[in-house]
């Protein structure tokens, strides 16, 4: 399994309409992707403008789709309009342990 961490830092101002963008990428990654396996958006307790997601999917094709999707498309305007630019950062691993 390829996880995806991704950690940005949302615009002054446009917390509502960043809320509002990544809530739409991540359900429709959930529910119209088979491989997307998870998608989990947190913000940070002490900086409410710090994001991070971990989104798991089934293998790198899988995440290929991802990028690949309408969705994805309008999340990457969403970020140039929102997001801090240059504070993305996107870590792709491979999942070694999980426990449930």
């Amino acid at each position: 399994m390829i996880a995806l961490i991704v950690s940005l830092q949302v615009r002054p101002g446009e917390l509502d309409a960043f809320t509002a963008a990544i809530t739409e990428n991540a359900l429709r990654s959930f529910t119209d992707e088979p491989g997307c396996l998870y998608f989990d958006v947190t913000v940070d307790e002490a900086d409410d403008h710090h994001f991070l997601f971990y989104e798991l999917y089934r293998d790198q094709a899988a995440l290929e789709a991802h990028r690949g999707a309408p969705h994805f498309k309008r999340w990457r305007e969403a970020v140039a309009r929102h997001v801090v630019e240059g504070s993305q950062r996107n870590t792709v691993a491979t999942r070694l342990l999980h426990h449930a």
